[in-house]
């Protein structure tokens, strides 16, 4: 008779909740119900395009026959590009870049070749869920800091401070978050880059999002503040250039080159091993760091205009208030109820066909209830979606809460 074969128990915490509720959505939809998914940060699912210039190069370069496997860093026109872009945000010091298969390969790389069963790395809750998926299959403790949600989501560095142990490698920064989108200030990012010089720590500056700002906030690269401090900066094509199927990423080592010398070794033994990111899309690199992002004028015009009516149309929901984003395309709204957020999301979706995130699936101040809204989607798409929720909101009240 066979065995069954035993799962590895490194993979028991291993969750992705953007994914995760389609199984739901998948049974309102056998139901009948007329589905609105405000859950995965896909811009070309939605009336996004990218740069035409991106993809001439790519078609370029694979008519070249430039198909076979790139340099395990990735091909020096793509990386001499990356470093321009990364001196006009101020990064000096740079010691090492490398292109990866999209922004979440970077990450794996790096906590890989720097932490070992047992230790940690501070992870921003809410913070996105790829950090404390690859933690659990590297069989890391947690150790999660929080973000205050009274004070625009800023880093509680506080917390920070306090949960600093002798097995801390690493200090993670999603700027702009993913899901609240909120916008580090100087201040708060100063105080980050000296506690990593004063607890001898790298910082995780995930950047993914950088060029997507409302309201002419500025984004300011955490690497262009300190060139001592050991920093690896991520960022990619996904987001910033509407192309997530690229699978295109990156990441930016600067700092002291002496304390750096070890790791980095220790991450391009990885790199090598794996082979190579996407060589054809490699091309797409100049092609968009090098451009006038004109692009992005057109897509932020309507991010706005889609910003504000989430925001507007969630706030004016008795129980549910939603800090403003200041960045990405991500709200992540606070929900007055007893039950867990699971329960009301889960419930949303079957009544409603309404799909947005759990909270619990980034991660919360215990005690606290929210959902993360995706607002890519059209204007009247949106505007349904909110209605459904306000409806559905005190339904559920009356229903569960009472």
């Amino acid at each position: 008779m066979a065995t069954t074969i035993k799962h590895a128990v490194r993979t028991n915490n291993i969750k992705y909740a953007v994914r995760d509720v389609l199984m739901i959505a998948d049974e309102a939809k056998a139901a009948g119900k007329e589905m609105l998914y405000l859950n995965i940060g896909d811009p070309n699912i939605y009336d996004f395009e990218p740069p035409r210039a991106m993809i001439e190069a790519t078609y370029k370069a694979m008519l070249e026959n430039q198909n076979g496997y790139s340099p395990s860093s990735g091909i020096k026109l793509a990386l001499n590009a990356i470093e321009r872009d990364a001196d006009r945000k101020g990064i000096k010091s740079i010691q090492d870049m490398f292109i990866t298969t999209g922004a979440s390969e970077a990450i794996d790389i790096c906590l890989t070749a720097l932490v070992n069963q047992g230790e940690n790395v501070l992870t921003p809750t809410p913070g996105y869920p790829l950090y404390t998926a690859i933690s659990s299959k590297l069989q890391m403790m947690e150790n999660p800091y929080y973000l205050d949600e009274n004070n625009g989501w800023q880093p509680d560095i506080e917390d920070i401070k306090s949960k600093i142990n002798d097995k801390t490698k690493a200090i993670v920064l999603i700027n702009p978050n993913n899901p609240t989108g909120s916008n580090c200030n100087a201040e708060t990012l100063q105080k980050i880059v000296d506690i990593a010089l004063e607890n001898n720590l790298v910082i995780f500056a995930d950047e993914i999002y950088d060029k997507l700002m409302f309201d002419e906030e500025k984004h300011i690269s955490i690497a262009s503040l300190n060139s001592e401090v050991p920093i690896i900066t991520f960022g990619g094509l996904s987001k910033n250039y509407m192309v997530p199927g690229f699978r295109i990423g990156w990441g930016i080592v600067s700092g002291n080159k002496e304390v750096l010398k070890d790791y980095l070794a220790a991450i391009n033994k990885i790199l090598r091993s794996r082979l190579s990111a996407n060589h054809p899309e490699q091309y797409a690199i100049p092609a968009a760091l090098d451009s006038d992002n004109f692009h992005l004028i057109e897509a932020m015009n309507k991010l706005t205009k889609r910003r504000d009516i989430t925001v507007e149309m969630l706030n004016a929901v008795p129980g549910i208030s939603c800090v403003k984003p200041e960045g990405a395309f991500y709200a992540f709204p606070k929900l007055e109820i007893k039950n867990d957020d699971n329960h009301f999301v889960s419930e949303l979706i079957r009544a409603t066909g309404v799909v947005v995130v759990p909270g619990t699936g980034f991660g919360q101040l215990p005690g606290t209830r929210h959902f993360r809204a995706v607002f890519l989607p059209q204007d009247d798409k949106l505007k349904n979606a909110y209605e459904r929720i306000g409806n559905f909101f005190a339904d559920y009240v009356e229903k569960y809460e009472k």
